[in-house]
């Protein structure tokens, strides 16, 4: 597809380049308004030297800049995930791996083949999520211990926010019939009042203990695993959330090392802020891995009715839960504020939603200008919607999450405030800035998906209804603003990226399609054929 004269020693390091890059041969979608494409790209190092006509790129580029014609394939300004969890994502491809389930049944059987496999020791998966299944319900222990009698299994819905433990697992954590659930969490009953499995939320820690913690060798290996799917895949960098301070530690040294050449801002857990709450923003000798602020969960998922609601869930009692006491989520904003960190707080329901902007209300104290992030914002009254551009918050949103939840969301909202749901166009209407990214491993990780959920508002499989309130798709414009510039507006960096500009850093992402014409069920098509970041390419085609 494309004439390179690059060889990449292998899929995670990342390459050397000295000297021009030509980019010519197809459309170049800068992402500047007064300028919206070109006809060549000049990078020369880690910078944009030049944007405009190839003629003119020519006669600027020195006399051994490599020459890449794109064939007609599409280039862009780097593709951002602006909220997804890295270490999530290699671990997922190395352990077992269960977004493809498709029922209760699919998913014993993919219990019963790992444990056929892999004969000792607990087991743990990640991936499964009920909502399309035929059986309409949670897997529980039985089905677990149908699958892998008398072992240990932990699986981890596909949000991260419940698991289901077989009663080996139950057992071994010591949760019995008259364990209480902690604050923000539930423990699922079954019809005889003994614990069926599902942990929610905070009870999900009760069976932490009985899987062994990824070595840090194995960490180590899925990061480099993340860094090169995430290239192959056309992102050029993410935010990644909720970073413990050792994974933090890895990423930094495979940055050094060149095992790894995506950008990433990362915010961290509690548990491992110490040195941003106190110091402030940092950058890694490389320049890619940036320390932003601290990650807060506000409340739950919808899907398994943790999202914190104004009004009762419509297919079944509560309100949600609460994740963070108001007093530690104060005193954590208060310590970042004072040093200039960035807050990204987790809120999914409407309720969720008007705590976390009356606490960042409340802490800022009329500064706009801290861009402190709601991650998800998914369900927001009419009444707050307006507040996020008032006080100068980001929603940090995942296009990729309607085109699942809008599914089931209608019953659990009930259709009086469902348009309150994956509001884009109304956030864009407002004045907020939409950083969009797929969360991944809950979702994906695809930019083509981000791009089709955000354009097109369909299912994957074509399917949408009113339900799915079409008016919220946004233009394709707006889509490439949400997954490039926008996400680095939301990480104090769109001085240096986001658009394709001279002077700014050359962070570029093909698509073998143009993604700003084709049809929208031909995104889901296209294929990432090169990618580039700080002006090395990190992942070619062949």
């Amino acid at each position: 597809m494309l004439t390179l004269a690059v060889l990449l020693a292998c899929a995670g390091a990342v390459p050397a380049l000295a000297g021009d890059l030509l980019i010519h041969g197809g459309p170049i979608h800068t992402g500047v308004a007064a300028a919206p494409t070109a006809e060549a790209l000049l990078i020369r190092d880690d910078r944009i030297a030049f944007v405009g006509a190839l003629a003119a790129a020519r006669a600027k580029a020195a006399k051994d800049a490599r020459d890449v014609d794109l064939k007609g394939a599409a280039a862009f300004p780097g593709f951002v995930d602006a909220h997804a969890h890295l270490t999530g994502i290699g671990l997922r491809e190395l352990t077992l791996n269960l977004d493809q389930t498709t029922s209760v049944e699919s998913l014993v059987a993919a219990v019963k083949a790992y444990a056929a496999a892999h004969p000792d020791g607990p087991i743990f998966g990640r991936g499964w999520i009920e909502t399309h299944w035929p059986e309409k319900r949670f897997p529980n222990r039985a089905d677990l211990d149908r699958a892998a009698p008398g072992r240990v299994v932990v699986l981890e819905r596909a949000d991260g926010h419940a698991v289901v433990a077989s009663t080996a697992a139950l057992a071994a954590a010591g949760v019995i019939r008259d364990t209480a659930a902690p604050a923000g969490g539930q423990i699922l009953k079954g019809p005889d009042g003994a614990p069926d499995g599902m942990l929610i939320d905070h009870a999900q820690s009760l069976v932490a203990g009985v899987i062994p913690p990824p070595s840090e060798a194995l960490k180590r290996q899925a990061l480099e695993k993340a860094g090169a799917l995430y290239a192959a895949r056309g992102w050029t960098g993410l935010g990644n959330m909720s970073v413990e301070a050792p994974d933090l530690a890895i990423l930094q040294d495979l940055a050094t090392e060149k095992r790894f050449g995506l950008r990433v801002d990362n915010y961290m857990d509690p548990s491992g802020a110490a040195q941003v709450l106190a110091k402030g923003p940092s950058t890694d000798a490389t320049g890619l891995i940036r320390v932003r602020g601290i990650k807060l969960y506000m409340d739950g998922a919808l899907g398994s009715r943790g999202a914190a609601l104004l009004e009762p869930y419509s297919d079944a009692e509560g309100l949600g839960l609460q994740l963070t006491p108001r007093d530690k989520g104060l005193a954590l904003m208060k310590q970042a504020k004072a040093v200039g960190a960035q807050v990204a707080m987790h809120a999914i329901g409407d309720r969720g939603n008007r705590m976390a902007l009356d606490w960042f209300e409340e802490s800022l104290a009329g500064d706009t200008a801290a861009r402190w992030r709601i991650e998800h914002a998914q369900i927001v009254a009419d009444a707050d919607l307006p507040r996020f551009a008032k006080l100068g918050v980001i929603a940090s949103m995942q296009p990729s999450h309607a085109i699942g939840d809008l599914y089931f969301a209608p019953a659990r909202l009930g259709r009086a405030r469902l348009h309150e749901g994956y509001r884009w166009k109304d956030f864009l209407d407002s004045g907020a800035v939409v950083a969009a990214g797929s969360d991944a491993p809950v979702e994906v990780g695809d930019p083509r998906i981000e791009f089709y959920a955000a354009v097109y508002r369909h299912s994957l499989d074509g399917f949408a209804n009113a339900d799915w309130s079409p008016e919220e798709a946004v233009s394709r414009d707006q889509a490439l603003r949400m997954l490039t510039w926008a996400p680095a507006y939301a990480a104090f960096a769109e001085t240096d990226r986001g658009t394709l500009e001279a002077g700014k850093k050359a962070d570029v992402t093909v698509f073998s399609k143009d993604l700003m014409t084709i049809a929208p069920p031909e995104i889901l098509k296209v294929e990432a054929v090169l990618t580039i970041v700080n002006g090395k390419v990190v992942f070619e085609k062949r």
